[in-house]
């Protein structure tokens, strides 16, 4: 069985379509920090700050596990919530 379940993930407010949608923008968010992470180790190693090897400047998390995990316990944990865009009303 999959932990968090999809019933834990939405708790009733949202589909799966809207919890699709929602992991993979917390996936994209993650991917983003660990390429901003990545490049700061390579700056540091390019530039000699530093005599650690590349994967030990990276943090664990970003390293062992894919972003869509990640950003699957993140929302299963409350580190990123999922809401829903008022609709926008005629003339805005």
């Amino acid at each position: 069985m999959i932990k968090p379940s999809i019933a834990e993930l939405t708790q009733g407010k949202f589909n799966r379509y809207e919890l699709v949608i929602g992991a993979a923008k917390c996936a994209r968010r993650v991917t983003d920090e660990y390429v901003e992470q990545r490049a700061r180790a390579d700056r540091m190693v390019a530039n000699r700050e530093t005599d650690k090897p590349l994967a030990s400047l990276i943090d664990s998390e970003y390293r062992d596990q894919k972003a869509v995990k990640i950003a699957i316990n993140r929302l299963a944990s409350g580190r990123y919530t999922m809401y829903r865009a008022e609709p926008k009303k005629d003339g805005e």
